[in-house]
Parts: structure tokens; C-alpha cells; sequence
């Protein structure tokens, strides 16, 4: 798709051959380093960068969200390796904080998240003209996850209720066919009709979808963030520390938890009603607070690469 060389990611000895000619290492991405999802996320990528180690390359951490990491092993592995990395970057002041708990004494710097630096408004969809939607938008984005509350059911009820006051309701499948399926799933619980985005239509096209509503209701962070991007106000579903953090940066309110009470369709309608009646004063909020932050969104890049110039003249 972005017509870049990639290499067998199983596939330790291509990946260590690329390695030892390369410049600098840069371990990006969301959260990698993490053992909520998975054992296997914090020894593969420490893995990556310690074969760059090996090599005598230097490793910069880009812009990573960090955590939760539960296992006494895994916090080992990842303050070890990241105490021998050039430089290190996070996306969010919590992120910095569990590093420095769990003992990396390098300094560790907060940056935005690299998504921050797009333009939203050079994006554009096909999908959405061709619904040939006439109502204000409410965009929506939503993911499976473990709970012992049915979230989809609660958020389903209040998507009705927007849908009974005249607002399209949108589903934007972020992650393909996975959140694809959560939000047929969601849909089907409404009484009233919705519209789902193919699950693999391009990100430009998912960009411009949410730059189009007039608010996201959102559970996957770069939902939210694409929301900021385009100055769509947004109402966060958290699931995970990194929506919280986000949505404490952006100054967007978070509705609850998907594993915890304290909310239900009533309070998230109620939320949704009184940002969609404060659209316009949050949308220019929105611009003003996270136009300084595009700008600082592409200093990470030069940190980098200046670290690598550095690095290969010493």
C-alpha cells in the first residue's frame, strides 16, 4: 500500500541481515510493549531491538504508548532493553510514569502521537457520498473486548436514541474485519437503521468519514485521534489507560468503561446530546489545542533522525 521494502516479521535472520546494514532502528507503532493481549508482544519486539543492539545500531522508541505490563519478567525485559536505546519517546505522561516504575533511568520524553501530524482535511471518501446521507452524523467506533457488561447492548440503546432525533449513526471499522463484526453486532441491536463502513476501505477514507460526523462515540484510540485531527468533537469509550490519556489531552470527555459501571445509555446519550449541542465551540477548541501539537508531532522525526546522523558520524 505505501510502497516501502518489508521483510518476513517471523523471520529473525532476514530481519538481523536488514539490521546490520540499517542506520538506526526505530520501534514505533501503538502499544507494543504491553502483555494484556498477548505474552508473546513484549519479548518479540525488545527481541527487535536488541538484535539492533547487537549490531551496535541505534534504537529510537517512537512515540509508544506504554502498558499495562503485569508480569515481573516482562517489566525486567523491557526496562533492561530500553535502558541500552539512543533515545526514548512516549505518547502520554502515564506512559513515562510506568517506565520510570519500573526502572528505565534514561530520560524519556512526551511526544504526541505521530497520527497527530496528518493534515485531515487532505482526505476524502467515495463510501460516504455514496449513501447519500442528508442528516447530521453521528460517527462510531467500536471493538470487541472481555466484559461481563454488555457495552454493545448499552451503546446500541443510545445510538437509537440519537437515531430517534434525527442523527445518522455510522459505524467506521478501524480495525478490519475484527471490529467489522463488533460493529454488525452493535448494529444489530438497534431497532433503528445504521451504516457500517466497509472494514476495508482505506484509512484516508476512514479519516475523512469521522472528519465528515458532526461527533464520534469511539472505543480504538486512533478513532479518537483522528476525530482531533479533523475537529470532530468525540465521547471516549475507554477499554484501556492509553483512551483515558488521550482523551485527557484532547480535554474530550470519556463516557465510562467497558468492564465497569457508572454509566449506561441514558448517560452516554445525555453526553452526546450536550457535545453535539456545543459542536461548534468544541470543534474550534479541538483546532486550537491540537494545532500545536501537529507542529510538535514532527520534531519526533528529526529527534530521530538526528540521533542516527549522530550515531553514524561518531
Amino acid at each position: 500500500m505505501y510502497g516501502v521494502n518489508a521483510v518476513n516479521r517471523w523471520k529473525l535472520k532476514e530481519i538481523s541481515d536488514v539490521l546490520k546494514t540499517a542506520d538506526g532502528l526505530i520501534s514505533g507503532g501503538g502499544s507494543l510493549l504491553q502483555d494484556t493481549t498477548g505474552l508473546k508482544s513484549i519479548p518479540y519486539y525488545t527481541g527487535i531491538m536488541r538484535i539492533a543492539m547487537m549490531h551496535g545500531v541505534p534504537v529510537f522508541v517512537y512515540a509508544q504508548g506504554m502498558g499495562p505490563i503485569h508480569k515481573s519478567f516482562n517489566k525486567w525485559l523491557v526496562s533492561s532493553t530500553l535502558n541500552k536505546a539512543t533515545g526514548i519517546t512516549v505518547r502520554d505522561e502515564s506512559s513515562r510514569q510506568l517506565l520510570i516504575d519500573i526502572g528505565v533511568n534514561k530520560e524519556i520524553v512526551v511526544v504526541p502521537d505521530p497520527v497527530i501530524g496528518l493534515d485531515g482535511s487532505l482526505f476524502s471518501t467515495t463510501w460516504l457520498r455514496q449513501q447519500h446521507i442528508s442528516k447530521p452524523i453521528v460517527a462510531v467506533s467500536v471493538r470487541d473486548w472481555p466484559s461481563e457488561i454488555n457495552f454493545k447492548e448499552r451503546i446500541a440503546r443510545a445510538l437509537d436514541r440519537l437515531a430517534q432525533r434525527n442523527y445518522s449513526i455510522v459505524f467506521v471499522p478501524m480495525h478490519g474485519v475484527h471490529d467489522y463484526k463488533t460493529s454488525m453486532d452493535t448494529a444489530a441491536l438497534m431497532k433503528n437503521r445504521s451504516f457500517i463502513a466497509p472494514g476495508n476501505i482505506s484509512i484516508g477514507e476512514k479519516i475523512s468519514i469521522i472528519g465528515q460526523a458532526n461527533l464520534l462515540i469511539g472505543m480504538r484510540l486512533h478513532a479518537l485521534i483522528f476525530s482531533a485531527i479533523t475537529a470532530t468533537p468525540f465521547i471516549a469509550l475507554s477499554y484501556d489507560p492509553k483512551i483515558d490519556a488521550f482523551a485527557s489531552i484532547a480535554e474530550q470527555p470519556v463516557a465510562g468503561h467497558v468492564c465497569k459501571d457508572g454509566w449506561d445509555d441514558k448517560s452516554l446519550t445525555e453526553l452526546a446530546l450536550s457535545q453535539l449541542a456545543d459542536e461548534k465551540r468544541q470543534a474550534a477548541f479541538l483546532k486550537e489545542k491540537i494545532g500545536p501539537m501537529k507542529k510538535s508531532a514532527l520534531k519526533t522525526t528529526e529527534l530521530a533522525m538526528k540521533m542516527f546522523t549522530e550515531k553514524s558520524h561518531a
